[in-house]
C-alpha cells in the first residue's frame, strides 16, 4: 500500500494525540488527555483508549460552519440567511480549493479519523485478547468507524485516496481511487462491522449491529443513484434488495417515536429524548465542559432568526445565539400541508416570547389609532411573558394582512393593526413566487438575500447552554434514525419500477401517519429544545440568560392563525395525510406545484420528486439534503428553481463541476509524483476535480 505525507500528516498526529473524555454516565467516563506513543497502541488498553478517542470524530460534523455549509445550504431547504454564504450557497467563484476554512478541515478530519481506524483494525488480531468479550465490538467499531469516514468523503469528493493500513514513515506519492473502489471499500467496511457488532450497545451511544445496517443501507443506495449512472449498473438490482433487507432490520429493532415531537422534546442535557427508540447513533454532547473541546456542538448556532434587535426581546439562553446562517426557502414553507401535517409545526419557530417589558414597545398616537378598541397610546403593546413577535405563514391570495406604513414589523390583519411584531409571508395582492420578494422583512422582501427574519429551523435549539454567549451545544445530535431507513426501503421500491409502487407506498405511510396530528392533540402547542432553560441551573429560574419578565421561548405556535384562522379543532388527520394508491401522489395537491415547477411529468419522475419532497417533510436541515440532491442528480435543478442564491448574479453553479467538491489545495501542494517531485501545475490539475 502506498502511503503519502499528507494523509500522515493528517493523521498520525490525531491519533497520537486525542482525548478521552466524559460525554455523559455513559463509556466516555475519564477525562484522560494524553500524548501517545504508537506503541500505546499495541496493548488491549490502549486500543480501547483509541477506539473511544476515535468517536469523537462522530462529532465533526456539528462542530462548526462546515457543518452548515457543505451539508445544509446550496440546496433547495435552506439559502443563506444575515450571514451571507456566496460561495457554498450561491456556488460563487469563492468555492474553491483554497477553502482552508470548511472544505479542508473535512478532508484532514477524516483522513484523521481513517488513520485511527486502521490502528485499529490491523492492531486488534495481534494485540487484544480474541476471547476478551469486547474483542468483536472493538474490531467492528474499527470496521464502521473507517467505512463512515470514507463515506463522508466519497460523497462529497468521488474517487479518493484509499489508504487501508496506518502509516509507519512519511511518504508522499498517492494516487485518487476510482468512485467504484471506494465504494466497494466503504459497503465491505460496513458489512465487517455488521457482521461483528452487538444488536445493543454495551454503552450509551456505542455503534450497533443496526448503524452498521443503516449505513450499509445508505451507502448502498447511494451507489445506485444517478449521480454513479456511467458505471455502476451491474450493482443497482443487488444494492436496493440489500437497502431493502437492511433498512427493514433497522426500522423493526428501532421502532418509529409515537409522535413526531418526541425527536425534538429536549429537556435536559442526557434526558429521555436522547435516547428514544428511533435514534440509531448519534454523535454525543453534554453539559460537561471538559468534554467540549475546541468546538462542541454549534449547529444550535446556524439555523436561528435574529430577534435581538427587536423591540420588547434581548438575547437569552432559551431563544438561542443567533448566528442565522441559513433560512428556509418558499418550497420549504411549501412542500409540507401545513394543515394536516404536523411536522412543519414541530420543526419550525413561528413565535417569540416578550423577556423584556422596558423594551417592549408603546402604542404611539398614530398606531393606537389603528390598534383594537379601546388601545391607548403610550400604552405597552405587550409586556414581559406576553407574545412579542408571531410569524404568519400563509399562502399567496390571503387578503388579511397588509403593511404598516413605515413599520417593518407593524402589520394590520384585517384592517386592525396587531400588538405584536408580525411577520407576514404574504400581504394581500400579493403573488405565489418560489423565488421573489413578498410579505415583510422575514422573507424575500429585501434584495441580495442577506435577511435575519425567517421561520427558524427548531431541530437544534438549545436551552441547557452555560451562558448566553456560549456557543458550546449540550444535546445530542442525531446520525441515523430508522426513519430514514422507512425513506431509504421507499426509494429502493420506486427505483425498481413500478410494479413496486405500492410496497413504496406502504414504506411512506409509516411516516404520513405518525406525522398526522392525533387524534386530542392541540394543535397549537409548541415544543423544542429552547424549553431547557426551565431545567438549566444556569438560569435558575432568574438571571443567567432567563429574565424574570419571561423568555424568548414561546410554547405557543402560529398554526391557526397561519392556516386562515381555521376553526380550532382536535380532530386526527391521519386519513388527509394518508396515501391510499399511487393517484394520490400523481395529484397531489401539495406536490404538484413542484412537480410543475421541476418539469416532472411521467410517473416515474413525480414518485421521485415525491420521494424527495418527503425527504424534506421529515428530515429538513438533518445535514443530509446537499448529498441527496447530489447523489440523484437533482441538485441543479432544485437549486435553481428554489434557491434565491441562483438570481443574485455571482452563481457560477455548473452540473460538470458542482456536483463534487474540490480536492484541497494543500494536499495537491505537499504531495508528490511517483519520481518523488512536486506535483507540477498540470499533475495538480489532474488530480483535481473537474472545474476547480
Amino acid at each position: 500500500m502506498k502511503k503519502n505525507k499528507i494523509l500522515l500528516l493528517f493523521g498520525l498526529i490525531s491519533i497520537l494525540t486525542f482525548s478521552v473524555s466524559s460525554c455523559k454516565d455513559d463509556f466516555l467516563d475519564e477525562e484522560v488527555t494524553t500524548t501517545y506513543s504508537t506503541q500505546k497502541f499495541e496493548t488491549q488498553e490502549g486500543l480501547d483508549q483509541l477506539v473511544t478517542g476515535t468517536y469523537q470524530k462522530l462529532k465533526f460534523k456539528f462542530n462548526y460552519t462546515w457543518g452548515i455549509k457543505m451539508f445544509n445550504v446550496g440546496v433547495d431547504e435552506f439559502t443563506d440567511a444575515n450571514n451571507a454564504i456566496p460561495d457554498y450557497n450561491g456556488y460563487s467563484t469563492d468555492l474553491n480549493s483554497a477553502d482552508n476554512s470548511n472544505n479542508t478541515p473535512l478532508w484532514k478530519n477524516m483522513y484523521a479519523g481513517i488513520e485511527s481506524a486502521n490502528t485499529i483494525i490491523q492492531n486488534m488480531p495481534l494485540y487484544y485478547d480474541k476471547e476478551n468479550a469486547n474483542y468483536n465490538t472493538r474490531l467492528g467499531e474499527g470496521y464502521f468507524l473507517r467505512g463512515y469516514f470514507y463515506l463522508t468523503l466519497v460523497t462529497q469528493y468521488g474517487g479518493v485516496p484509499l489508504k487501508l493500513q496506518p502509516s509507519t514513515s512519511v511518504e508522499s506519492y498517492f494516487t485518487r481511487a476510482t468512485e467504484e473502489e471506494c465504494y466497494a471499500q466503504i459497503t465491505a467496511d460496513f458489512k465487517s462491522a455488521y457482521d461483528l457488532l452487538p444488536a445493543s450497545p454495551e454503552a450509551t451511544g456505542r455503534i450497533t449491529q443496526s448503524a452498521a445496517a443503516h449505513f450499509l443501507a445508505k451507502s448502498k443506495l447511494t451507489r445506485a443513484s444517478e449521480l454513479y449512472n456511467s458505471w455502476n449498473s451491474s450493482y443497482i438490482s443487488d444494492d436496493l434488495d440489500d437497502v431493502i433487507k437492511y433498512g427493514t432490520e433497522v426500522y423493526n429493532a428501532h421502532p418509529l417515536c409515537t409522535n413526531y415531537v418526541q425527536l425534538w422534546d429536549y429537556q435536559a442535557a442526557n434526558g429521555a429524548n436522547e435516547s428514544v427508540s428511533e435514534v440509531v447513533l448519534a454523535a454525543q454532547f453534554s453539559d460537561d465542559q471538559s468534554t467540549w473541546g475546541r468546538y462542541g456542538n454549534q449547529m444550535h448556532l446556524y439555523y436561528p432568526s435574529v430577534y435581538q434587535d427587536i423591540s420588547g426581546t434581548k438575547r437569552d439562553i432559551s431563544g438561542d445565539r443567533e448566528f442565522c446562517y441559513a433560512r428556509a426557502t418558499n418550497y420549504t414553507m411549501d412542500v409540507f400541508d401545513r394543515v394536516n401535517d404536523s411536522r412543519f409545526w414541530k420543526s419550525f419557530i413561528t413565535t417569540y416570547g416578550c423577556n423584556s417589558t422596558a423594551n417592549a414597545p408603546k402604542w404611539t398616537e398614530d398606531n393606537a389609532a389603528l390598534g383594537p378598541v379601546g388601545t391607548v397610546a403610550g400604552s405597552k403593546r405587550f409586556v414581559g411573558g406576553d407574545l412579542a413577535v408571531k410569524y404568519i405563514v400563509n399562502n399567496a391570495g390571503d387578503t388579511r394582512y397588509n403593511p404598516v406604513a413605515n413599520d417593518a414589523t407593524g402589520v394590520l390583519k384585517d384592517g386592525v393593526m396587531q400588538n405584536t411584531h408580525t411577520f407576514v409571508r404574504y400581504f394581500g395582492g400579493e403573488n405565489k413566487a418560489w423565488v421573489g420578494q413578498h410579505g415583510n422583512e422575514g422573507y424575500f422582501k429585501n434584495e441580495g438575500g442577506t435577511q435575519k427574519r425567517s421561520v427558524a429551523l427548531s431541530k437544534f435549539r438549545d436551552g441547557y447552554r452555560v451562558a448566553i454567549a456560549s456557543q458550546f451545544g449540550t444535546r445530542d445530535v442525531i446520525l441515523a434514525r430508522s426513519a430514514d431507513d422507512v425513506l431509504m426501503v421507499a426509494e429502493a421500491y420506486i427505483r425498481k419500477g413500478e410494479s413496486e409502487y405500492a410496497n413504496a407506498i406502504i414504506w411512506i405511510n409509516k411516516l404520513r401517519d405518525r406525522a398526522a396530528f392525533l387524534d386530542g392533540e392541540d394543535r397549537s402547542v409548541h415544543v423544542d429544545g429552547g424549553q431547557a432553560y426551565k431545567n438549566n441551573s444556569y438560569c435558575n429560574g432568574k438571571g443567567g440568560g432567563y429574565s424574570s419578565d419571561g423568555a424568548i421561548y414561546y410554547d405557543k405556535n402560529t398554526y391557526y392563525e397561519s392556516n386562515g384562522d381555521l376553526a380550532e379543532t382536535t380532530a386526527s388527520t391521519v386519513n388527509e395525510l394518508h396515501i391510499n394508491s399511487v393517484s394520490d401522489i400523481y395529484n397531489s395537491s401539495v406536490d404538484a406545484p413542484i412537480y410543475t415547477k421541476l418539469e416532472c411529468s411521467s410517473n416515474a419522475e413525480k414518485m421521485m420528486c415525491f420521494l424527495l419532497n418527503e425527504r424534506t417533510r421529515e428530515l429538513c436541515g438533518e445535514t443530509v439534503r446537499w448529498e441527496d440532491l447530489a447523489r440523484t442528480k437533482r441538485l441543479e435543478a432544485r437549486f435553481k428553481a428554489f434557491n434565491d442564491g441562483w438570481v443574485r448574479g455571482n452563481s457560477t453553479f455548473s452540473a460538470n463541476k458542482h456536483y463534487y467538491r474540490p480536492i484541497p489545495q494543500s494536499f495537491l501542494d505537499v504531495i508528490t509524483n511517483e519520481n518523488g517531485q512536486a506535483l507540477s501545475s498540470e499533475e495538480k490539475q489532474a488530480m483535481q476535480n473537474p472545474g476547480y
